[in-house]
């Protein structure tokens, strides 16, 4: 079989492609990774056309297992553990806690990414006045974080690296980004993330990228 072909948006924007490409590094899995920069004609509506011809959904990430498309960031996850079964919990319920946390943060904390939109060169000096919703996602994921580093010791939310982590990277940068006031526990987390070997390739090579999205970068004047 040939290399997978992992197609990602611009990393210092895409959060849905960091999720993916962390558990494939993480997996050890051999894989070629193709930018394809978004923003311009058909941005916002999935109508890029380059994404169209990689993916069918209009979106990115798209993984490319020879003629099989992946085109959602939690299935290609799926897949990767399917190579690499460390990337979830050995225990069984706790692999089920684990695939309930990745699935929240598939699904859920829709106030917070609206709000806190991925940026991972920026940093604001302070953070700006949230509304009601997006106080209540950032308390829900301090309180999950905290209960989860708490039960299962750290430094990541089950012990070891596993898909759920990978599914909350771009949330750490977002923290950081927007200078938001987080518990110590969070902060701790968040600091594994960066640390993380992986994590800091992308943010490397994303600070790197020629590539704006006027209508994120809007958002910081």
């Amino acid at each position: 079989m040939s290399t997978p072909v992992l197609y990602i948006g611009n990393k210092n924007y895409s959060s849905w492609s960091l999720r993916p490409w962390l558990a494939l590094k993480w997996g050890g899995i051999d894989f070629e990774e193709r930018v394809i920069p978004l923003g311009g004609e058909g941005h916002g509506r999935s109508q890029i056309a380059e994404v169209r011809a990689v993916s069918p959904s209009g979106r990115v990430p798209a993984l490319h297992v020879g003629d099989v498309v992946i085109y959602e960031s939690l299935a290609i996850c799926e897949w990767a553990a399917e190579q690499a079964p460390s990337l979830w919990p050995s225990d069984a319920l706790t692999r089920a806690q684990a695939r309930s946390v990745a699935s929240e943060m598939h699904a859920g904390f829709a106030a917070m990414r609206r709000d806190l939109a991925m940026n991972v060169r920026r940093r604001l000096a302070s953070a700006p006045e949230w509304p009601a919703d997006t106080r209540a996602d950032l308390e829900r994921l301090f309180a999950l974080w905290g209960e989860l580093l708490s039960r299962h010791g750290g430094p990541f939310l089950f012990g070891e690296r596993s898909i759920a982590d990978a599914m909350f990277a771009p949330v750490a940068t977002r923290l950081r980004t927007y200078a938001v006031d987080a518990p110590e526990s969070a902060r701790t987390y968040c600091d594994a993330i960066f640390r993380d070997a992986a994590f800091f390739e992308w943010e490397r090579t994303g600070g790197a990228e020629p590539w704006t999205i006027a209508q994120t970068e809007a958002l910081y004047r």
